[in-house]
């Protein structure tokens, strides 16, 4: 029996579909990448973007055209709505965290397991960089954003559990290690709380072995001087830093429930960038919020030029349903987001 997986989204969905290879594998499965030959196709969906809701669909009607008539499954980050109109169209809607019982559901068993699926040691797709989940969900409910809803509230795994994960990854050769969470910075080992992120990130700089670390992604708003200074003394740290601001107007960033200034978050970057001047930053930034006016965008053009970001990963806002944001009006027009998108864009470039 082969299977075949799709990946849609953030690391974290990378990271899931390693754990639900790991699954199907121990049932003897093997991993293809012609979906034409598979048996099973999983699809582990992100609902961060309804393009990405779109997408499925998409997908779905693919599926109808394959030689063979493959058992379908989704999983991921699913909103209620979302799993209720999808249960309809793949055989299987599974709960990320129920993948751990993904044998016993393909036999049509309803035994249920305890066990955490973070404890399944993925099969990882690439040979020299793995990701690490430290957490999964978050409390922030940015107006924009699903992933509370979608994959519930933060939980943090057990320190140690992360610390034997690390060094399993090691002694397989890997040389990058990211740490993954929806907010890392908000991580406390819930059998220590004395281990917070900045404590989690010393324990696994001092694994022996040849390594670099990265971490994915903070939140400007705990984004601590003590992160900062552990991240200076811990010589396996990267020197890379996704660090999203998503606006760069006080107003907008208030709209976004995002508790912090321009102001703040300009004096931040300020403080890394003293403490690690080699430092590569890079952020997440969204164009055309509900109500975002043209001189409000400028707010985040000034933001840019002062920052000199790295690298930017500009999205186009578009309404996600479930979110706060959805029930403003979407009012900026998509020529006006492609064209503030791309202002972002030369900006990084260095082309303005």
């Amino acid at each position: 029996m082969k299977y075949h997986v799709i990946v849609l989204g953030c690391q974290m969905n990378i990271s899931d579909a390693e754990r639900v290879s790991a699954i199907l594998e121990a049932a003897k499965y093997k991993k293809t990448s012609d979906i034409n030959e598979a048996d099973l196709i999983v699809v582990v969906m992100c609902s961060v973007r309804q393009s990405a809701v779109d997408r499925i669909f998409g997908l779905v009607e693919k599926f109808k055209k394959l030689d063979k008539e493959p058992i379908t499954i989704l999983t991921g980050c699913i909103l209620k709505k979302d799993r209720k109109t999808f249960s309809e169209k793949f055989d299987h809607v599974i709960n990320i965290k129920e993948t751990i019982n993904l044998e016993k559901i393909l036999n049509n068993k309803k035994s249920k397991s305890c066990r955490d699926y973070f404890e399944i040691m993925p099969k990882h797709f690439k040979k020299s960089s793995a990701f690490l989940p430290i957490s999964n969900g978050c409390n922030n409910f940015c107006t924009y954003c699903v992933v509370p809803y979608a994959r519930g509230r933060l939980i943090c795994r057990d320190h140690k559990k992360i610390i034997a994960e690390a060094k399993e990854l090691i002694n397989k050769g890997f040389k990058e290690i990211w740490l993954l969470g929806q907010n890392v910075n908000d991580y406390s080992s819930p059998i220590d709380s004395s281990i917070d992120f900045p404590k989690l990130l010393i324990m696994v700089n001092e694994l022996p072995g040849n390594f670099k670390i990265y971490f994915m992604s903070p939140n400007p708003k705990n984004f601590s001087d003590k992160l900062i200074k552990t991240m200076k003394n811990c010589e396996k740290f990267s020197r890379y830093l996704n660090l999203p601001v998503q606006s760069g107007d006080n107003e907008i960033l208030k709209k976004m429930n995002r508790p912090y200034t321009a102001e703040q978050y300009i004096s931040l970057v300020k403080k890394i960038r003293q403490a690690i001047p080699d430092i590569n930053l890079s952020t997440d930034v969204i164009v055309g919020f509900p109500s975002e006016t043209k001189k409000q965008f400028e707010n985040t053009v000034k933001l840019f030029r002062k920052t000199k970001f790295n690298i930017a990963y500009i999205n186009k806002y578009s309404p996600r349903y479930g979110t706060a944001a959805s029930k403003l009006e979407d009012d900026v027009t998509w020529a006006e987001k492609k064209r503030r998108e791309k202002i972002l864009i030369d900006l990084v470039n260095k082309k303005d």
